[in-house]
């Protein structure tokens, strides 16, 4: 690790295949916390390159447990975190109204490391079973339509770097391999990101495999349709621009669309959204980020999208497919 850190401290930077050695000898422990903490420390001082995020992600994917749910065809709606915004749990919502939809979602997510209330705090909050078995998690896609797969019971070469990060508790390079390193490898993907250069290595990385991909920045900063403003896309075959207006709606205020500032106040404003009580904005920029994602696998307009997820929440087949969840975590 000395000569890597030499390496990086001089500006140089890391081929994918060293990249990938690193941080396959830091899942086998050869590594104490000081040099793994500056290790992370350096890519948060400077961009990381595609070469070395690509090593990075193929080094989890190599030593994840795999689960195979391709006969499902499904997508996941996943944003990077890191955009310190502290919304409520968007994408985790959206997860839900794209499963009542009718499409599956094998839903990636972990606890909040930058933010108060992360994907897997809410859903073990409201009752949620965490599980890499197979046989649950398939019985969860048919019963449910939806799946969670919590990030470290999957990734288990990272129990040396989770606790550095929770004592860091600032966004590193592992928030921008989050949505990469599903364990389920969906041939449809959401990837909300917090900054432009990262949406382009994104669309770069994602544009040499055979996913259906839409990457999403709100050019506000956040890592997902906020509809406080426009939001940039990168998809197979295109870029573009997405404005409120698209979707056929207002333009939010941020604080429309804040957390609760903790884990319970979180899931009530999940639960609220879920049952037909939330606000305007709130349902909007749920169905928005759904609408996207249901547009990505049907080949369909966002606007399209945008009204199949709001029938979807309308109907409260969000809140059914939450129901089955808990009922088979129970």
């Amino acid at each position: 690790m000395k000569t890597i850190l030499n390496k990086l401290i001089n500006h140089d930077i890391l081929s994918k295949e060293d990249a990938k050695k690193v941080l396959v000898n830091i899942a086998k422990g050869n590594y104490n916390n000081s040099q793994i903490a500056a290790f992370l420390t350096v890519y948060m001082m400077r961009s990381i390159t595609i070469e070395e995020l690509e090593g990075f992600r193929d080094a989890l994917l190599e030593l994840c447990l795999a689960v195979d749910l391709s006969e499902y065809n499904p997508i996941d709606l996943c944003g990077t975190g890191g955009d310190g915004k502290d919304t409520f749990n968007i994408s985790t919502l959206a997860s839900f109204i794209t499963a009542g939809s009718g499409i599956k979602v094998t839903k990636h997510g972990n606890y909040g490391v930058s933010s108060t209330c992360g994907s897997s705090n809410v859903l073990e909050f409201l009752g949620i079973k965490f599980s890499n078995d197979a046989d649950f998690l398939r019985e969860s896609i048919d019963k449910a339509g939806i799946c969670v797969l919590h990030a470290p019971l999957f990734h288990p070469a990272m129990k040396n770097v989770a606790p550095i990060r929770r004592e860091l508790a600032v966004k590193t390079f592992f928030n921008m391999l989050g949505p990469m390193v599903n364990p389920a490898f969906p041939t449809n993907q959401i990837v909300g990101v917090f900054n432009l250069e990262l949406a382009r290595m994104y669309g770069y990385l994602y544009q040499n495999t055979d996913k259906k991909y839409t990457v999403l920045h709100a050019l506000d900063g956040y890592d997902e349709i906020s509809l406080t403003g426009s939001t940039k896309t990168i998809s197979n075959n295109a870029e573009g621009i997405l404005d409120p207006s698209d979707f056929g709606v207002d333009v939010v205020k941020q604080q429309d669309i804040t957390g609760g500032g903790s884990i319970d106040k979180s899931a009530q404003i999940f639960m609220n959204i879920l049952q037909g009580k939330g606000t305007e904005a709130q349902n909007n920029v749920v169905c928005a980020n759904a609408g996207v994602a249901i547009a990505t696998v049907l080949d369909i307009s966002p606007q399209e999208g945008f009204e199949k997820a709001r029938e979807s929440l309308h109907n409260k087949n969000g809140l059914e497919a939450l129901k089955k969840l808990q009922q088979l975590s129970a």
